[in-house]
């Protein structure tokens, strides 16, 4: 049994085929149904992950299994599910099962230590990393000037920021919000549209104001939009400006060209951070030119101030049918690719 699970009892570990037997003593403070669930729904979604009997009597929950890894793994679960009400967190199935892939994938931090961080909170909820991968995203977003979150749709990169924008502004960090994404259909299309050019450039802002939206009341909004602390604009008003004491968050990134991406990196000032997101796996430029999502790694990686971080499928925290659907897109793209494997790495892909 690990040495750092303190309210945990084992017997030695046998030979293999013998059951390794573990007891988990559960501090009195903590009401046995918020850590099971009701109508014990979160020990079965620990029973299900694991090839381990369990069985709970009064504040003690008995682990046996022939595989001892399994029993110490439930029993970290378990720790790290009493911590986590420790420090006043609600458990959930979601939770419980994030806590069981974290601990499978032999992660070096704690499952309690990612799950307890939050950002901010609004109207009763938080905003948090859910995963490891969005742990060292707002890790490096917090630590550099400029950070790149790359990764499929629904991981977090765009949340996370504007809540660390957010986050920020509140505590007087930064001055001011900028938020932006390149107009792709700018140009002769966007012309087509019916309406003025806010009416036709909005329905691309649409997903900026939504999180903001969850983020901030509408009453505190409208009074950052009126002092101009909060602005969300197209890319292409960002041209010859200088954004000092600022938090800008360039979301949709893969649909920027490599020219935009330079002006919009170059318009960063004094006491200001710049995040920018997106997935080069769903770029939408016209064919034939590049995105200067896929292209700033080759020329910035490396450099000091700047940070480069990669979401995988596993990030996924939206309905479990999108983590699903983003794997199973990631198999058949592999499949498509003539040649030799590919690297894992998302930013060795060539955009489509």
């Amino acid at each position: 049994m690990s040495t750092d699970v303190p309210d945990a009892e084992s017997a030695p570990h046998d030979t293999a085929g013998s059951v390794t037997a573990v007891k988990v003593l559960v501090p009195g403070e903590h009401a046995m149904v918020s850590l099971l669930g009701t109508r014990d729904e979160l020990l079965k979604v620990i029973e299900d992950a694991f090839a381990a009997s369990i069985h709970v009597r009064g504040n003690e929950i008995a682990i046996s299994s022939t595989d001892a890894d399994e029993t110490d793994r439930v029993a970290r679960v378990f720790e790290e599910l009493v911590l986590l009400l420790d420090r006043g967190q609600a458990i959930d199935r979601a939770m419980v099962k994030q806590i069981v892939r974290m601990l499978r994938a032999d992660e070096e931090e704690r499952p309690s230590e990612v799950l307890s961080e939050a950002l901010i909170t609004h109207r009763g909820r938080t905003i948090r990393p859910k995963t490891m991968g969005q742990k060292r995203y707002l890790d490096a977003l917090r630590a550099h000037t400029v950070t790149f979150g790359i990764g499929p749709a629904g991981t977090g990169k765009t949340y996370l920021a504007m809540g660390a924008a957010v986050q920020a502004l509140r505590s007087k960090q930064v001055n001011r919000l900028i938020l932006t994404r390149p107009a792709v259909e700018a140009g002769e299309r966007l012309g087509f549209l019916p309406g003025t050019l806010n009416e036709k450039i909005d329905p691309y802002l649409k997903p900026l104001w939504d999180a903001l939206h969850d983020m901030v009341e509408a009453e505190e909004l409208i009074n950052h939009l009126d002092r101009g602390t909060i602005e969300v604009a197209p890319l292409a008003y960002m041209r010859g400006r200088t954004l000092n004491d600022a938090f800008i968050v360039l979301d949709e990134a893969q649909n920027t060209t490599a020219e935009q991406m330079k002006m919009f990196l170059t318009r960063i000032g004094f006491n200001s951070k710049a995040v920018v997101t997106g997935d080069i796996s769903q770029v939408d430029l016209p064919t034939g030119k590049r995105s200067g999502l896929r292209v700033v790694r080759d020329i910035l990686e490396g450099i000091e101030g700047v940070a480069f971080a990669y979401l995988q499928a596993g990030d996924v925290v939206r309905h479990h049918i999108v983590q699903r659907i983003v794997e199973a897109y990631e198999v058949w793209d592999e499949a498509q690719e003539p040649g030799p494997p590919r690297s894992n790495d998302p930013g060795d892909r060539e955009e489509r």
